[in-house]
């Protein structure tokens, strides 16, 4: 019998008992004292637990009953200023509620998102707070099956299922583009990150808007980049290398839209390491106005996104009751700074 075949909606310990042919104090033992269990019955019982798809826990009778004092949060990369600044604003919120979060980087691979949230609902989570690894939401099942509270955080409503909170990312890029095309450049390039991660899709559908309004053929003006070279998705080392890249054109841009801010400093690294001035040869914007964007030797202009309050929403979102599935959205704000303040070349 495969596990399909006998798969059990939310399996019991007594459940696997009965699949491996043991007791149930003898599955407690190999869960909780492994050691003390024959190798033989211990494969038997793991056989059972993975065909019945058992996890360990209460988590779903808890739940029900707001017992747990742990939320889970799974961003693209903690170490992203973005997703650290959103992570303070939910651990602000859930102090208030006397509830404590569980970060993990899923390095926006949907394997590793999978694997995180497999432990997740294994353990005694309030809900799970997610930004996504790719549009599709597959990994989500594993959560919904046991019952588990989930916000999507950076992620546009989808559905009146899922309580969402998001900025708009298509209207920042838009304005971040607009911005550029105003001050005269008409050889730009764009340093995206990854096509499989919905932020990607957006802001790339903000450049090509700006571009259509003004008239412009995107074919004509507009050069770009997927910087995840290596697997390196949106870090400084992939800007500097889609900045080298859209920099070897003949002729090159004269300005760079960059995805998100981390991109934006590679880019500038790269800008400089060749020997040109930001921003008289070649103008730059950047995506989230991170803390450290204006206190650059040059200071970024970039797309403003409130990043605590964007933590802080999916948090309220989360601790709801429930009883009505609610979006909040978050507007994008240029601001403009030095890196944007020369003429094009």
């Amino acid at each position: 019998m495969t596990g399909q075949e006998g798969a059990v909606a939310h399996p019991s310990v007594r459940d696997v008992a009965e699949r491996a042919g043991v007791s149930v104090g003898t599955v407690s033992h190999a869960l909780n004292h492994p050691e003390r269990v024959a190798e033989s019955t211990l494969e038997r019982v793991r056989a059972a637990i993975d065909e019945l798809g058992f996890v360990r826990s209460e988590t779903a009778r808890r739940l029900r009953h707001g017992g747990s004092s742990l939320v889970g949060v799974l961003v693209h990369d903690i170490s992203n200023p973005f997703f650290t600044e959103a992570a303070r604003g939910i651990e602000d919120r859930l102090r208030e509620d006397n509830r404590v979060p569980m970060l993990g980087s899923t390095d926006s691979d949907p394997g590793r998102e999978r694997e995180l949230m497999s432990l997740l609902a294994g353990l005694d989570v309030r809900g799970v707070i997610v930004t996504p690894s790719t549009s599709t939401l597959d990994n989500l099942a594993v959560l919904a099956g046991r019952s588990i509270r989930v916000v999507l955080m950076d992620h546009p409503p989808i559905s009146e299922e899922l309580p969402t909170v998001s900025g708009d990312d298509v209207a920042g890029a838009r304005a971040a583009v607009a911005h550029l095309v105003e001050l005269g450049h008409r050889r730009i390039g764009f340093v995206n990150g990854p096509l499989s991660v919905r932020q990607s899709i957006d802001r790339r559908d903000g450049v090509l808007a700006a571009l259509s309004e003004a008239g412009l053929d995107p074919a004509e003006v507009l050069r770009e980049v997927e910087a995840a070279s290596g697997g390196q998705g949106y870090t400084a080392d992939a800007g500097a290398v889609g900045a080298a890249e859209l920099l070897r054109a003949d002729p090159p841009p004269s300005a760079l839209f960059c995805a998100n801010d981390q991109l934006a400093i590679g880019a500038m690294r790269e800008i400089r390491r060749r020997g040109l001035a930001i921003p008289d040869d070649v103008a730059i914007v950047g995506y989230d106005d991170v803390a450290v964007a204006s206190e650059l030797i040059t200071p970024l202009t970039s797309v403003h996104v409130p990043m605590r309050d964007i933590g802080r929403a999916a948090a309220d979102l989360l601790l709801a009751d429930g009883s009505q599935v609610r979006h909040v959205s978050f507007a994008p704000e240029l601001v403009v700074r030095a890196s944007t303040a020369g003429a094009p070349g």
